[in-house]
């Protein structure tokens, strides 16, 4: 079906029709590091321990933030955190707490900072127990959204929720409900592109999309 540039793709739907021709939510559509993070990453499986906890950390330092800000200043928490690895991180003292917060190029929050050095060893621990990549990917629901319209995506569920809960009980800290559920949406586990995005159904993990 030809649809028209620049508009929307079906009357009801949110998505947007870019100059090369795709479909993708308003979010996607016109910061160029934005839409290169939905086209190339966003949404697609995270299933090794480094890149799950760079994921959980990140999420966790945007609450209350735009991920487009956090995108932004991606390269300097790498830098700031030893491009997230838990075993470095893990060692991280008071000393290191207060050079990040002096630490302009990425989000000088010392509640935040100290959770992912808390984060850190919790993923650790988890190794003992299966790991965390197992750990997070066992809350994986049985079904998956259908949006058509950005409203129609929750901004939690029951596996988010107990996710959340479980993290915590395992040590982890800034895992709440919609964070968690943010978390599942950025790595794949639940398939939230809008229907009629030219990314929906793209995971390899919801093979036979609504």
């Amino acid at each position: 079906m030809s649809l028209p540039v620049d508009g929307p793709a079906l009357q009801g739907s949110d998505v947007i029709i870019g100059d090369d021709g795709l479909a993708r939510p308003a979010w996607a559509s016109t910061d160029p590091l934005m839409r290169d993070y939905y086209d190339n990453e966003w949404g697609l499986p995270v299933r090794d321990e480094q890149g799950l906890y760079e994921r959980i950390c990140l999420e966790g330092f945007q609450a209350g933030l735009s991920w487009a800000t956090i995108l932004r200043k991606r390269p300097a928490f790498r830098a700031a955190f030893a491009d997230f690895s838990p075993d470095a991180v893990a060692q991280y003292t008071d000393a290191d707490v207060e050079r990040l917060l002096q630490d302009t190029g990425i989000v000088r929050n010392r509640l935040k900072i100290e959770a992912t050095i808390k984060n850190a060893r919790a993923t650790l621990a988890l190794r003992d127990d299966g790991g965390l990549v197992d750990f997070v990917w066992g809350f994986q629901p049985a079904a998956t959204p259908a949006p058509v319209a950005h409203a129609d995506i929750p901004t939690q569920s029951p596996e988010s929720v107990a996710l959340s809960k479980a993290l915590r009980r395992r040590g982890f800290a800034f895992v709440g409900p919609t964070t968690m559920f943010a978390l599942m949406e950025a790595i794949g586990m639940v398939d939230t592109h809008l229907v009629h995005s030219h990314r929906r159904g793209s995971s390899g993990v919801w093979p036979n999309p609504s």
